[in-house]
C-alpha cells in the first residue's frame, strides 16, 4: 500500500510556470498529492525532510518501444513472444530508474505488457499503448525484404507493427488495435530508417485511408499518431486530423502553420539518430539504414528550433532501439541547446501529460494528481545535466505514492 508522507523544505519545481518554489511542503495520501503548500501538515505522516532538495514530477517520454532490445527490427518479429517480454520488462525497469514514471509506446507494446505494469507485476513507468503501428504495404513497419511475400502480422509476434491496404482494410486494422486497449492508433506516414525497402521522402498511405484511420480512432475517443519526416508527409497527415507527428525532422513553415492552426503536437527523437550514427551497426542497423539516417541526422534540431519558436506544443520522445535505450535522458542536453531548460522540462511533463490526456493526473505536483514523484539533488532549471546523471543527482522515484528506488530517509 502507498505510504502517507509529508515531504517538508522542498524546493517544488512547477513545471507550468517553469519555476523552482522553496520551502514547500508536498503531502502524498493514497497515491495522489493531497495538498501543497508553506503550512501543510499532517499528522499521521511519515514526515520527509527534502533539505531544500528539488521536488519534481515523474518524467514522461512519448515515444519508447518496450519491444525493441534490438535494431534489426527486422528480425524482431522472429522472436519468441516470452524473451522479448522477458527484455521489455529489464528496460521498462530501467526507465523507471531513470525517473521516468509514464511512457507511451507508439509501435510494439501491447495490453499484456501494460496490464503487467498496472497489476504491479513488474516494475515500470504506466504505459500508455498503441498496439501494433499501421503501415502500407512497403512502408515503415513492413519489415520483409525484397525477396519475400509472405508476411505474419499474428498479434503474438513481437514486431512493432502490421500492413493493410485500403479504406476497408486500414478500417479493420485501426479498430483490431482499440480493441485490445489501446490508447491511440500509430500510423507511418512517411518512410523511416530502420525500415529495408522504403524511402526517407516518401508518403504513405492514401490521404482516405488515413482519413479511415482517424475516423476510427475518434469514434473511439482516441487519437491518431503519425510517423513523419518531410513537410509533406507531415501535413497530409496533419490536415486528415492526425493528433501527433513522430521525429518531423524535416518540417518547414507551412508545417508549423497546420500545428498551431489544429493545436497538434510534435514529439521529436533527436536522440535516436544522434545514437544510431555512432552505435547503430553494433545494435543491427544494416549500412543502408544507417545511410537514410543521415538525411535526417542533422536538420532535427533545426527543425526543433523552428516548431519552439513558433510555439509548437512538444513533447518528449526518444525512439531509442537496443542497448542504446541507455541514452534515454540525453534527449534533455540536445534540446537544451536551443530550447531553454523551462521549456525542455515542460515537453517531458506538463505538455506530454496533455498529449495523454492526463494534465489533470500526472505532470504537475498539485493536489489531486498521481503522485509521481523526483527528489533531485540539485535545480534542474539551472542546469539540465541535473536529470541526464541520475546516479549522482536522482535520490528517490515514486509512483503511485509508492517509492521505486532510492528511499524515504
Amino acid at each position: 500500500m502507498p505510504e502517507t508522507v509529508l515531504f517538508v523544505n522542498a524546493a517544488v519545481l512547477d513545471t507550468a510556470a517553469g519555476v523552482l518554489v522553496p520551502g514547500q511542503r508536498v503531502l502524498v495520501r493514497d497515491g495522489e498529492i493531497a495538498a501543497v503548500g508553506a503550512d501543510v501538515e499532517a499528522a499521521d505522516a511519515k514526515t520527509v525532510d527534502l533539505g531544500g532538495k528539488t521536488l519534481m514530477p515523474g518524467l514522461i517520454d512519448c515515444h519508447v518501444h518496450v519491444n525493441a532490445h534490438t535494431a534489426d527490427l527486422s528480425g524482431l518479429g522472429d522472436e519468441s513472444p516470452a524473451y522479448v517480454a522477458v527484455k521489455a520488462a529489464i528496460e521498462l525497469r530501467e526507465m523507471l530508474h531513470r525517473g521516468f514514471t509514464t511512457v507511451r509506446d507508439p509501435g510494439g507494446a501491447d495490453f499484456g505488457i501494460h496490464d503487467a505494469v498496472a497489476e504491479g507485476l513488474i516494475d515500470g513507468p504506466r504505459i500508455f499503448f498503441g498496439g501494433k503501428a499501421l503501415s502500407q504495404t512497403g512502408g515503415h513497419v513492413d519489415m520483409r525484404p525484397r525477396g519475400r511475400s509472405v508476411s505474419d502480422d499474428h498479434q503474438c509476434c513481437p514486431g512493432l507493427g502490421l500492413v493493410c491496404d485500403g479504406v476497408d482494410g486500414v478500417r479493420k486494422a485501426a479498430r483490431e488495435q482499440l480493441r485490445t486497449g489501446a490508447h491511440h492508433v500509430k500510423i507511418m506516414l512517411s518512410g523511416g530508417v530502420a525500415s529495408p525497402t522504403d524511402r526517407i521522402d516518401s508518403t504513405q498511405f492514401s490521404l482516405d485511408e488515413i482519413r479511415a484511420i482517424v475516423e476510427e480512432a475518434q469514434a473511439a475517443n482516441r487519437y491518431v499518431a503519425g510517423h513523419a519526416y518531410t513537410a509533406r508527409a507531415i501535413n497530409r497527415g496533419l490536415e486528415a486530423g492526425v493528433r501527433s507527428i513522430e521525429h518531423g525532422n524535416l518540417l518547414d513553415e507551412s508545417s508549423v502553420e497546420l500545428f498551431l492552426e489544429h493545436d497538434a503536437f510534435l514529439v521529436p527523437t533527436l536522440v535516436t539518430y544522434r545514437r544510431m550514427s555512432i552505435e547503430g551497426a553494433e545494435y543491427g542497423l544494416s549500412q543502408a539504414n544507417l545511410a537514410k539516417n543521415e538525411l535526417v541526422l542533422d536538420a532535427g534540431l533545426r527543425a526543433l528550433e523552428l516548431a519552439h519558436n513558433a510555439g509548437v506544443n512538444l513533447c518528449y520522445g526518444s525512439d531509442l532501439l537496443g542497448g542504446m535505450r541507455r541514452h534515454q535522458l540525453d534527449e534533455f542536453t540536445i534540446r537544451g541547446a536551443v530550447v531553454p531548460a523551462a521549456d525542455v522540462i515542460r515537453s517531458a511533463t506538463v505538455t506530454a501529460a496533455r498529449l495523454l490526456g492526463e494534465e489533470d493526473r500526472i505532470g504537475r505536483i498539485v493536489p489531486g494528481a498521481r503522485a509521481d514523484l523526483l527528489v533531485v539533488d540539485g535545480d534542474p532549471l539551472a542546469d539540465l545535466a541535473v536529470l541526464t546523471d541520475p546516479e549522482a543527482h536522482l535520490k528517490l522515484v515514486m509512483q503511485g505514492g509508492k517509492v521505486k528506488a532510492g528511499a524515504l530517509d
